[in-house]
């Protein structure tokens, strides 16, 4: 019999890092992962795809949407029988988003560099092996590509916001991270494993990281770490441009400058 194709899960395919948690609801977990397996590339998914996604039995996966589509968590794509994100998630997220009250202060600082760069500019925290974009502008000349948004997330080990956090981290939470995408993303890590020493390396002369293509073709990136929130998380600034805009060769030399110089401005606005 010819093998059915692998479809990449976008959630994991179990807790064993929970194994023996009498606390660890997982029933509520999975119903939650089933959240994460809408993307903005398939934004609507059946039953027997989500229950690819996961690894759970379809039975499950019914139980799991048909709640969630009764608390506005999901919506029924009918007749089709799939289903889309419904608008009590966005109404979840906002609060988060509301409380990061520091986004509209450094919006103009960001903006600037935006239209530097010709590009996207970006900050990220971390959402356990992604990173994830709480604010972004983008210059008007690059406003029909989309570089970025708030709520995207990209691989930490793939990425130079990624890297950047890593290199922000202390060197014990730096060893933990590093063990965690190793076990948890496996195929990234054997992908981007010299990618990542070799951004930390540099990081050490040049104060930030850089991806010249490495998670999509044609897009060069540069981030470097800002500081600790109150909550203590990591927030990374990151700058996206397309290479179309200026030669590799250029990339660091004239953009770099910029980017550490609004990473300060930024900075100074927690320790005002």
């Amino acid at each position: 019999m010819p093998r059915r194709s692998a479809v990449p899960r976008r959630v994991p395919a179990a807790f064993a890092e929970h194994a023996g948690d009498r606390q660890f609801a997982t029933t509520l977990a999975r119903g939650l992962e089933i959240l994460r397996c809408f993307t903005p590339q398939q934004p609507v998914l059946s039953t027997a795809e989500l229950a690819q996604r996961t690894g759970l039995p379809k039975p499950t996966v019914s139980r799991f949407t048909y709640t969630l589509s009764g608390m506005g968590y999901l919506q029924p794509d009918l007749p089709a029988g799939r289903y889309r994100l419904g608008p009590a998630v966005l109404s979840l997220g906002y609060p988060l988003i509301a409380s990061f009250a520091f986004r509209q202060v450094v919006r103009p600082a960001m903006e600037a560099l935006a239209r530097q760069v010709s590009g996207s500019v970006s900050l990220g925290l971390r959402d356990r092996t992604n990173m994830v974009y709480v604010e972004t502008c983008r210059s008007a000349a690059t406003s029909s590509f989309q570089l970025s948004d708030i709520g995207m997330t990209h691989p930490i080990a793939a990425t130079a916001i990624g890297r950047a956090h890593i290199a922000g981290c202390s060197p014990a939470e730096r060893a933990a991270l590093l063990n965690e995408l190793r076990v948890k993303t496996p195929e990234l890590w054997r992908q981007h494993a010299a990618s990542v020493t070799q951004a930390l390396a540099a990081f050490r002369d040049k104060g930030y990281c850089v991806s010249y293509g490495d998670l999509r073709p044609g897009i060069y990136a540069l981030a470097t770490p800002i500081g600790r929130l109150p909550s203590r998380e990591l927030l990374v600034l990151n700058a996206v441009s397309p290479s179309w805009t200026r030669r590799a060769a250029q990339f660091e030399p004239t953009l770099a400058p910029l980017l550490l110089r609004c990473a300060h401005a930024i900075a100074a606005q927690f320790t005002a």
